[in-house]
């Protein structure tokens, strides 16, 4: 299991908030009387959807100890939230939840799009599903660390590491998803362009997600790791005026019930 450290992870919490802002800035209309944030990390964007809608029972649920512990002074004041360990991939859905968003989650759990399918047919039939997922696996970060972990020096150490982020699939996969189940749905992809501050600022990025498990693998070898990673890194991502551009390209899928 992948150990997360809820300080690294912050270090960009405005670039990350946002594709979840804009996720759920889709969700006008909704009077859910029950929401389950699958991934929740340190709950402070499902206590958006706590305060959003007062009335309804919100749960948070992530499989981190780290992030949770984080989480507990979030839901200091707001009675309809809660939060919970435990993996996504045992996450049941009941008939009473309406509302189901997952923010940069899913992409940790293998299969998960026939978990996706697996739960349409369990939840409330008026039920919403929201789902945001990076989709950069093509960017040079992905591509230059994938190349670096499969040199000689790194081959052995790191093999089936990359398999711990399962492959996302293309939007037409997410939306076939709902299709299939008769679901109305939605979709849209967005490339934020952040601009980042700081040394080696793509390479910090990458050091509050996609490097952990790498890290976690190569032990006492992950500095050595990350310093041959660096140089490539600060190369297609140059900082200029004081800032790094980091394109970051995510997915968007929300679906719903057929109006009546």
């Amino acid at each position: 299991m992948v150990r997360w450290d809820p300080g690294l992870y912050g270090a960009f919490a405005d670039e990350r908030a946002r594709p979840f802002l804009d996720l759920t800035s889709r969700l006008d209309g909704l009077s859910p009387a029950r929401v389950v944030d699958l991934g929740c990390g340190t709950g402070e964007l499902t206590a958006t959807l706590a305060d959003r809608w007062p009335e309804a029972e919100v749960t948070g649920i992530d499989s981190s100890a780290e992030m949770l512990a984080a989480a507990e002074a979030v839901a200091s004041g707001r009675p309809n939230l809660r939060f919970r360990q435990q993996a996504i991939q045992e996450w049941e859905p009941t008939a009473d939840v309406d509302l189901v968003v997952s923010n940069a989650a899913l992409q940790w759990v293998p299969g998960h799009r026939e978990l996706l399918r697996s739960w349409l047919p369990r939840l409330h039939p008026a039920a919403t599903v929201a789902v945001q997922i990076p989709g950069n696996e093509d960017s040079p970060s992905q591509v230059l660390l994938r190349q670096l972990a499969a040199e000689p020096r790194w081959a052995a150490a790191l093999e089936g590491v990359d398999g711990v982020i399962a492959r996302v699939g293309g939007m037409r996969d997410y939306l076939d998803v709902f299709l299939e189940s008769g679901h109305r749905v939605e979709g849209w992809e967005t490339t934020y362009q952040h601009v980042l501050t700081g040394d080696d600022a793509v390479l910090q990025w990458m050091r509050g997600t996609r490097l952990r498990p790498y890290a976690a693998a190569l032990g006492a070898s992950a500095d050595a790791f990350i310093d041959e990673l660096r140089p490539r890194l600060r190369a297609a991502y140059p900082a200029e005026h004081g800032a790094t551009v980091f394109g970051f390209r995510r997915l968007f899928v929300v679906g719903g019930p057929v109006p009546a």
